[in-house]
């Protein structure tokens, strides 16, 4: 078991959100989904995130998802809530309005499309830190933004008090490793397949797309690694492989994929906003197959 500090909880999810079928919000699904979540594992949430389509939700879309959530879930659930554009103003703005709204810490990404150089991702990420009075959780993912985190930058950015952790989609395991062994950051794995590898290295959690649909498959793994049976942690691991693929890793978006599984299972989703397009009907069917596949071994 990790002894790093757990800010937001250890089994989070990247909570999709729901629309209705005439592509309003639909805050009573989102409800629904989110106490089903924290029932079957989740200890933690995150909000208008990428996979909550949050380039496509207004502000005001935004807090009041934080709200109904907030309402279903009660307080002693911790909501992390996605307020990262590439405006820094923008963004301090979406920091504050989380905090209103119920949200117990903000998720920040690096200002994306202009790709500043690295003083000026720092710069960005102390203002918001500075402004919004939540704890921060930096989410560094180069592939989406164009600019990574480097690793003396997250180094600096560790002495701020409000900043506490990091979602790390890096895909550098050295460069993660390096902030972990100097800092007392927590680190969320934001990529499935990275769950138990970087738990074991002293990982505060992770931040799942896949557990929209599994998240007791998720929090097993976590369960096991806890319980220091590490060969049935990474079995469990392995197991989900299948699924973490074909919701994360063939050619689709984690909210498409997602999305898609919810509907079949019966639970809230709703389609998907442009300029997403919904799964089609033999990736709905895979997604099943490895669903079912999963859940017939646990």
């Amino acid at each position: 078991m990790t002894n790093r500090p757990r800010p937001f909880g250890r089994t989070l999810c990247a909570m999709i959100t729901p629309f209705t079928e005439t592509g309003g919000l639909d805050l009573e699904g989102a409800g629904r989904l989110a106490a089903r979540l924290v029932a079957e594992g989740c200890d933690g949430l995150v909000l208008n995130g990428t996979t909550g389509e949050s380039p496509t939700t207004t502000d005001a879309e935004k807090a009041e998802l934080i709200a109904a959530v907030r309402d279903a879930v009660g307080d002693g659930v911790p909501l992390v809530a996605g307020v990262g554009t590439s405006d820094t103003r923008h963004t301090v703005e979406l920091a504050l309005g989380a905090g209103k709204a119920g949200a117990d810490g903000v998720l920040v990404v690096t200002p994306y499309y202009s790709r500043p150089p690295q003083e000026a991702v720092e710069a960005h990420f102390r203002q918001v830190a500075d402004a919004s009075g939540l704890p921060v959780m930096l989410y560094d993912i180069p592939g989406r933004t164009g600019t990574r985190i480097e690793p003396e930058t997250m180094l600096r950015l560790a002495g701020h008090p409000r900043i506490v952790a990091v979602k790390d989609c890096s895909y550098d395991f050295l460069g993660t490793q390096k902030v972990l062994a100097r800092t007392d950051l927590a680190y969320y794995a934001g990529c499935d397949e990275h769950v138990l590898a970087l738990y074991a290295v002293g990982a505060a959690g992770c931040v799942s797309t896949v557990a929209n649909a599994v998240p007791g498959a998720v929090a097993a793994v976590l369960d096991a690694f806890d319980a220091g049976d590490t060969a049935r942690a990474a079995e469990l691991q392995l197991r989900a492989t299948p699924l973490i693929e074909a919701m994360t890793d063939a050619g689709l978006p984690g909210t498409v994929t997602a999305k898609a599984l919810l509907a079949r299972l019966g639970l809230p989703a709703g389609p998907v906003r442009a300029p997403l397009l919904a799964a089609g009907r033999e990736a709905a069917d895979g997604l099943l197959a490895r669903y079912g596949e999963l859940v017939g071994t646990l």
